[in-house]
């Protein structure tokens, strides 16, 4: 399974967030792209039409198991993702900014 420390990434990095549409709301790295587990396979193409091309996909969930799932499925078809370790938890953990859905400080639900 590929995977990526929070430290690791950069600000510019693309980040697919798999989390819930409840935990997404209550906090997620701004930027990031929000398409639930639930949803993933339905809307799988606003991923690739929202990555960039021939850039890697860092896939984020609360602590790191939905993640692995959508990162497995990705690279399955081809695609570079990675899987971010510790998922929210850990990013929330380190310090990096969690907005709420109205851009406001965010939690880690």
């Amino acid at each position: 399974m590929p995977t990526v420390e929070v430290g690791d990434l950069k600000d510019d990095d693309f980040l697919l967030d798999v989390r819930e549409d409840d935990e997404w709301q209550a906090g997620h790295a701004e930027g990031a792209l929000h398409i639930p587990i639930s949803e993933f396979v339905a809307r799988y193409g606003e991923v690739t039409e929202a990555a960039p091309q021939d850039g890697r996909i860092h896939v984020i969930c609360r602590s790191g198991g939905r993640s692995a799932q959508v990162t497995m499925y990705l690279v399955q078809r081809g695609i570079d993702a990675v899987n971010v370790d510790g998922g929210m938890q850990v990013w929330a953990a380190v310090g990096r900014p969690v907005v709420d859905d109205q851009g406001g400080a965010g939690f880690v639900l």
